[in-house]
């Protein structure tokens, strides 16, 4: 199967050829793409190197499937380019989400929603996808009224140039991909301000949430934030529900989702953290407690490897999706 990576030589690209090899996927023929600047450089996969290459030559020999993360303007003038001949797009970026033709996909929640005829697949916002996969099957079974959360987030998520001005500033220096020093500090600053305070991430948070659980009535209120860590993403969530809950029955309900590991035991000092959660592919989900300050209340922390189940791991499994309906032949 001939497969191409948009965006192989960046931070999330890379990784998802790591995790391409991890699971095996059946790729017979790499195409690997990047900007005008990586081209004729080489990249390592299965064994062999593989030469990076222009989008329309890419385009020239007829991908299967495409899986991009190369930003939202790349994207949008490339990913019509690979569906027009026939080839599956699975984008990283934000271009695609909101647009009610594109399916928003987080596989164990709603893989149901593809069909044949999406040939453009947007993958969700690296903060979403570790907020929904626990918060699924408690909407199923108490129906979700209003979420406030918190987010913690990792410079990985900023890219390859984030962990370098971390990593600067830890040795004495400087960096300019944040406006202000990042290391020893907190920024409640990811993305752009829109003119009404929020940032453009935190209505991805709103607005992808809704659309998918599918469901447009969940309030959403959100507030993201960087910090000096560099293994994952970590959220303090407040969710308020229609129904009454059993504490130990949500707990359960989350255990039992694919994807989420649930790691509750304060007495033995054990809660998700972003040390531990490097690398790995699973949501991590703790500090499980009710919220006495509103009925039907419920608060918990989950954390999660930003660049693979928020990017990298989740856009594969999109792909192994589509693979196992046969739809890329």
């Amino acid at each position: 199967m001939t497969v191409a990576v948009v965006g192989a030589t960046g931070l999330v690209g890379s990784k998802m050829l790591q995790v391409l090899e991890e699971r095996a996927f059946p790729v017979t023929e790499l195409l690997p793409v990047a900007s005008e600047r990586s081209w004729g450089k080489k990249v390592k996969f299965q064994g062999k190197e593989w030469t990076v290459m222009s989008a329309d030559e890419a385009i020239a020999r007829k991908p299967v499937l495409a899986i991009f993360s190369a930003g939202g303007a790349a994207s949008g003038e490339l990913a019509p380019k690979f569906a027009a001949i026939g080839c599956y797009v699975v984008d990283n970026s934000s271009f695609w989400r909101m647009d009610p033709k594109v399916p928003l996909v987080v596989p164990e929640i709603n893989a149901d929603v593809l069909t044949p005829a999406d040939h453009i697949i947007a993958n969700p916002n690296c903060s979403t996808i570790q907020m929904v996969l626990p918060l699924a099957p408690l909407h199923k079974a108490y129906g979700i009224k209003r979420i406030v959360v918190s987010t913690y987030q990792s410079v990985t998520g900023a890219g390859q140039r984030g962990i370098e001005q971390l990593e600067a500033e830890r040795a004495g220096g400087s960096g300019t991909k944040f406006p202000h020093p990042i290391d020893l500090n907190i920024l409640p600053h990811i993305d752009s301000f829109l003119p009404d305070g929020y940032t453009k991430e935190e209505m991805k948070m709103v607005n992808e949430t809704r659309k998918i659980l599918r469901d447009s009535t969940i309030a959403v209120s959100a507030t993201t934030v960087r910090v000096p860590v560099k293994g994952g993403h970590s959220e303090s969530v407040n969710i308020e529900f229609h129904r009454p809950f059993d504490l130990d029955k949500a707990r359960q309900l989350m255990a039992e989702m694919p994807g989420v590991v649930v790691q509750d035991d304060p007495s033995q000092n054990l809660y998700p953290m972003p040390i531990t959660a490097w690398e790995k592919d699973d949501v991590f989900v703790g500090r499980i407690r009710r919220d006495p300050s509103v009925e039907n209340g419920l608060n918990l922390w989950c954390v999660s490897d930003n660049i693979r189940k928020g990017a990298a791991t989740n856009a594969v499994q999109i792909a192994q999706v589509l693979l196992k309906n046969g739809w890329l032949g």
